[in-house]
């Protein structure tokens, strides 16, 4: 997939590390019908994808992601019927569902504008660098809306706490960086003419790592939510166990032998 084109979304290589942008900085980028599809096709196919190791979703022209288009997604939902809405609410959710199915690390680099479904992307990134100006709000009580959006209702929480969950998902206001990196939203804040970069940087820094492990951490942290404490303990028991029969296990053994630093190959 290195080689990916996309027609509704910027995509570049640094190394293993895909960097994706929406390319709307004048209206701070929203999402729209084919931008949202085009990215949930993306995400479902890195699943099966070998050559992209790490994701970072970086903000552009200063903004993450103002949501979705008042006149390009809002004005025609107005025209469906409850088929057709539903149809676009699923297809929403269908994005964060194959952000978190992805087995590679999704980073979000969050700066200025992160609202509606743009602070939903961001939510479901595995982690969040942010800058002094990220603005985050899930403003869909704003709208006359639920705040039960895109998962908001079961991963917000986890994140940042009921009560504060329960705050911004009804009065719909902004969270301020501070805010966020003192609730646990963000895990740090950085200046922004560094985001992309220390944000590039972190996601490289799991590639080095091993990358079967780092996918099987994400998936017993997906896993583990529905699971009783004993279930999880097991789970995790056989988790680790494949994990031992790889060759990056080995080459940590040998290394550590070798008085070396190890080099892993995510096999």
């Amino acid at each position: 997939m290195k080689d990916l084109k996309p027609k509704h979304f910027l995509w570049e290589m640094a190394g293993d590390v895909a960097v994706i942008r929406l390319d709307r900085p004048d209206r701070k980028n929203p999402l729209t019908f084919d931008s949202y599809a085009e990215l949930r096709d993306t995400f479902r196919d890195l699943a099966y994808c070998d050559d992209v190791k790490a994701v970072v979703f970086a903000s552009n022209g200063g903004n993450f992601c103002s949501g979705g288009d008042v006149h390009d997604i809002i004005g025609p939902l107005l025209q469906r019927d409850m088929k057709g809405l539903l149809e676009f609410t699923r297809m929403t959710g269908d994005l964060v569902k194959a952000m978190k199915a992805a087995p590679q690390p999704v980073i979000a680099a969050v700066d200025g504008i992160c609202v509606g479904a743009g602070a939903m992307v961001a939510l479901f990134a595995d982690m969040r660098l942010g800058t002094a100006a990220a603005k985050t709000a899930f403003l869909f009580t704003r709208v006359g809306l639920a705040g039960c959006d895109m998962g908001a209702c079961a991963m917000l929480p986890r994140v940042v706490g009921q009560g504060r969950a329960a705050e911004l998902l009804m009065t719909g206001r902004s969270m301020s960086a501070d805010e966020g990196f003192a609730w646990g939203f963000f895990n740090r804040l950085v200046d922004a003419d560094a985001l992309e970069a220390d944000a590039v940087a972190l996601a490289q820094s799991l590639v080095a790592g091993p990358n079967f492990g780092h996918m099987m951490t994400k998936t017993m942290l997906n896993q583990e939510w529905s699971m009783t404490l004993d279930q999880a303990i097991e789970a995790e028991a056989q988790a680790q166990a494949i994990c031992m029969q790889t060759r990056d296990f080995q080459r940590a053994y040998d290394a550590f032998v070798a008085k070396q630093k190890p080099v892993f190959e995510g096999n």
